[in-house]
């Protein structure tokens, strides 16, 4: 029977930015959260890789469109698109039949119902047949490690694209949840703003996003300090074309009040946390995850600002896939997933 029929499981992490795939404990999938559509008929042109690599470049023809927005689903049938396109991406044996799909994805700790029906719809109408999901901190808790359904506090602090997920877990479950639309995204932008402003030049998503990746920094004084990030672009004013050198401690003091927003999501998150949970807290430290987690000093500030030690995870992009594909080989054993 198995020529004619067969199970695949598939972990997903559908990210604002970046979407994962796990199959068979392997990492198969890692795209850019990205389609680009015909205009006229709405169909599937690209996906990926290959539709970022059009973001800014479309003609009258061609859009390119992020499906998820602040951590959420912002075009239901781009996203549902995106996550067939992904799907096939999938290496699997050839079959007569298409094969009934196991899929465990996880979502912001700050969904709301309708958002939650809006991500199984979408996996459904990309062919899920049994669908569960996981909060994205609680998926990191288990990607780092943690034994979640111990009787012991931990935080986990997931700085995503979209939103920052903020949340204390204890005994299978969120405790505390805090979960705020600021993330990598609101980062870009302000550094986008800032380079208006500051040096009368006109840069897009993509390049803003080098420049965090390149000299992104939390802290005006690092020890190992990136060098300057030459950005070209044109004059605001006459588009005449410019090269500006951009340094860390530019950055950092553009992006200071988005992560003093960041600061303060955490802090009232430990406002919130039991006295017994917080002293577990103290004692073992903060987790950062996701890819903000890279900015460069973000964990000393934090650290500084709020007493408690902040550990990066080993491998901060992929810590949440990891846990969520643990999850998909213990669907039976954790009661806290969502069906």
């Amino acid at each position: 029977m198995g020529f004619f029929s067969f199970k695949q499981e598939i972990a997903m992490d559908l990210g604002t930015a970046n979407t994962i795939i796990i199959s068979e404990g392997k990492f198969v999938v890692d795209q850019p959260s990205v389609v680009a559509l015909d205009n006229r008929t709405d169909k599937l042109i690209a996906v990926g890789e290959k539709a970022n690599l059009m973001r800014g470049k479309e003609n009258g023809s061609v859009r390119t469109v992020r499906p998820l927005r602040d951590g959420v689903i912002a075009d239901f049938t781009a996203c549902e698109l995106m996550i067939r396109g992904m799907i096939k991406m999938v290496p699997t044996k050839k079959h007569l039949f298409a094969p009934t799909l196991k899929i465990v994805v996880c979502i912001p700790s700050g969904s709301t119902e309708v958002e939650i029906r809006a991500v199984r719809d979408s996996a459904e109408q990309a062919g899920g047949r049994e669908i569960y999901m996981i909060y994205e901190p609680m998926a990191a808790a288990i990607g780092i490690g943690i034994d979640v359904e111990a009787a012991n506090g931990c935080m986990i602090v997931d700085i995503g694209g979209g939103s920052t997920e903020i949340a204390v877990i204890s005994l299978g479950g969120i405790v505390t949840n805090k979960s705020i639309r600021i993330a990598g995204d609101d980062l870009t932008e302000d550094i986008m703003e800032y380079m208006g402003r500051m040096h009368n030049i006109k840069i897009g998503e993509h390049t803003a996003e080098m420049i965090k990746i390149k000299v992104g920094a939390a802290l005006a004084d690092l020890k190992d300090a990136p060098e300057d990030y030459i950005v070209y672009g044109p004059n605001r004013m006459t588009a005449l074309p410019m090269q500006i050198p951009v340094s860390y401690q530019e950055i950092a003091m553009c992006m200071d009040k988005t992560i003093s927003k960041i600061e303060s999501a955490v802090l009232s998150a430990l406002e919130q946390t039991p006295p017994e949970l917080y002293s577990d807290i103290i004692e073992r430290g903060i987790y950062l995850a996701g890819g903000g987690a890279l900015i460069r000093g973000l964990d000393k500030r934090l650290s500084d600002k709020l007493n408690i030690e902040f550990h990066i995870a080993e491998d901060p992009l992929h810590v949440v896939a990891i846990g969520t594909g643990i999850a998909l080989k213990n669907t039976d054993k954790y009661t806290f997933l969502i069906r």
